[in-house]
C-alpha cells in the first residue's frame, strides 16, 4: 500500500508558505504505510521537532488497478473518501529547505498520516465541492473546499499513474488549504467532511 500526498495545491496555502511559483503539475511526494495512524488512536508528539502543524486534506482511496489512467476515466478508480492530516514536523522542514534537501524527515515519520473513516463519494454529490475542516478542542482552525484546489483530484490520479501503478488500498491525501498551524499536548483533533465527523484524536 502506497501513501501518495499533492503539495502546493491551494493557492491560499501557497501564499501563506510564501511560495510564488506556480508548478506546472502537481507535486507529488510519498509516505510509507508506518504513516498511517487509525482507529482513533492518540498521536504521540515526537522528541525530535518543536513545531509540529496539522495540514488538513482530503484523502482518496484507490479502489482499482490502475496505470497510464486518462483524467476523463479517473473517477472509476475511487469510491470512499475520508478527511486526513498531513503531520508535518515545520522546524525540520524549513531546516531541509534551507539545506536544499528532501522532506521525507519531516512529512514522512511515523504516525505523520491520520486518516479518519472512510465513506462512499457519492454520500458528497460532487467530488470537485466537498467543504472539510478540522476542529481542535471543539473550535474550527482550518476549512476548505475542493473547489479551490488547483489540481482536480482526477488530475492528480491521472497524473499520479503516469509514473506509478496504482493498486488497490493506495490513498492519495489531495493538498492542504490556508490555515495550517501548530498542535500542542493535551489537543483534541476532529475532521470534517461537510458536517459529518470522520476523524477523532487525542495528543499526547
Amino acid at each position: 500500500m502506497k501513501i501518495f500526498a499533492i503539495g502546493l495545491n491551494y493557492e491560499a496555502h501557497n501564499r501563506e508558505m510564501k511560495r510564488s511559483f506556480e508548478a506546472e503539475e502537481p507535486v507529488v511526494f510519498m509516505k510509507p504505510d508506518t504513516a498511517l495512524l487509525r482507529n482513533g488512536n492518540p498521536f504521540f508528539y515526537p522528541d525530535f521537532s518543536q513545531e509540529i502543524h496539522y495540514e488538513t486534506e482530503l484523502v482518496v482511496k484507490i479502489s482499482r488497478l490502475g496505470k497510464s489512467i486518462e483524467e476523463k476515466f479517473a473517477h472509476r478508480y475511487y469510491d470512499e473518501v475520508t478527511v486526513g492530516i498531513d503531520f508535518t514536523a515545520r522546524d525540520i522542514q524549513l531546516k531541509q529547505k534551507q539545506l536544499g534537501l528532501p522532506w521525507e524527515v519531516a512529512k514522512a515519520f511515523d504516525n505523520s498520516a491520520p486518516i479518519g473513516e472512510f465513506v462512499s463519494k457519492h454520500e458528497f454529490g460532487d467530488i470537485n465541492n466537498i467543504n472539510f475542516r478540522l476542529d481542535i478542542n471543539g473550535e474550527s482552525v482550518q476549512q476548505g473546499n475542493t473547489s479551490n484546489m488547483i489540481y482536480s483530484v482526477d488530475k492528480i490520479i491521472s497524473y499520479i499513474s503516469r509514473f506509478f501503478t496504482l493498486k488497490i488500498g493506495d490513498l492519495i491525501f489531495t493538498g492542504t488549504p490556508a490555515g495550517v498551524g501548530p498542535i500542542s499536548i493535551d489537543d483534541q483533533l476532529q475532521g470534517f467532511l461537510e458536517d459529518r465527523k470522520l476523524l477523532d484524536f487525542r495528543i499526547k
